[in-house]
């Protein structure tokens, strides 16, 4: 976990706003709805930008329009300077949802060392599924999210109780093969994604690990995105986006307390000057 100075931040922000930008372009020129979640949702609504001790760019999308980003990234953007790294059957990079990556730049995680990927800076890309109303179906579809949860990142849960830390070691002690991990996977995907936005009065987020994969939200804070300014740049928020931050984060106007607001990354090494090529042999894929 590396801190940064204000400047160094800054530096970061800088990158991501890039990234969020270009992210935008090609969304709109395809159709595609996604909205500012998380840190960068606060932001907008708090800070009219960033919050000032944090970088990262995180975005919902509709499953819809996540399924059809997938498809078209490699045909419709620029994959020479933003690279889409996504799990499937052949190669997995232990992260539970797509992301893009600044080929430009360097930002390598530590559980992705020994992965030949993209280890640029980072924009994040996380799906919103419809949430069945029924007690019962929804505990089948976070059962079915956690067994997602396991075999796509191929991790030990961290941070989330000793119970979810022995379930994790179990279940991948049991599964050793990849391929079998991966058919697991996909299934429990199917599974846990079969109710359609259009057909339920909530929404929830999946692949947020096991903490934000209880929350629900109404559909209707989602049905079409607001645009706020954000660092001088008019970006899309959910419509609902109070709903959303009080369930998800609580009190999402008030600071945290000055101790709390340092940035912290968990990274191997973030040269925003230099291609993470640059480090290949000696930060990652190191023999």
């Amino acid at each position: 976990m590396m801190d940064y100075s204000k400047n160094e931040i800054r530096k970061i922000q800088e990158k991501s706003l890039e990234m969020a930008l270009y992210f935008k372009k090609i969304c709109e020129e395809n159709h595609l709805m996604f909205y500012f979640c998380g840190g960068c949702c606060i932001g907008t609504i708090r800070h009219k930008g960033f919050i000032p001790w944090d970088a990262d760019v995180d975005v919902f999308m509709p499953r819809r329009d996540y399924d059809i980003l997938k498809r078209i990234w490699r045909r419709r953007a620029d994959t020479e300077r933003y690279t889409m790294e996504d799990s499937n059957e052949y190669h997995n990079d232990r992260n539970l949802f797509l992301n893009i990556r600044d080929n430009t730049t360097t930002f390598i995680r530590p559980y992705q060392t020994d992965l030949d990927i993209s280890h640029g800076l980072i924009l994040d890309v996380l799906p919103i599924d419809g949430c069945p109303s029924g007690k019962f179906r929804r505990t089948i579809q976070l059962m079915w999210a956690t067994v997602y949860s396991v075999y796509r990142s191929q991790r030990i849960p961290e941070n989330h109780g000793k119970l979810m830390t022995l379930l994790g070691k179990a279940a991948l002690a049991v599964i050793p093969s990849s391929k079998a991990r991966y058919r697991i996977w996909h299934f429990a995907e199917k599974r846990m994604t079969k109710y359609r936005i259009e057909d339920c009065d909530y929404v929830t987020e999946l692949c947020a690990g096991p903490h934000y994969m209880k929350n629900r939200y109404p559909k209707k804070a989602f049905e079409k995105a607001v645009y706020r300014e954000f660092e001088g740049h008019m970006m899309p928020i959910p419509q609902g986006y109070d709903d959303y931050l009080k369930i998800a984060f609580g009190d999402y106007m008030k600071l945290p307390p000055e101790e709390k607001r340092v940035a912290h990354h968990d990274v191997v090494i973030c040269d925003l000057d230099n291609s993470y090529k640059k480090y290949k042999g000696n930060y990652y894929c190191v023999r």
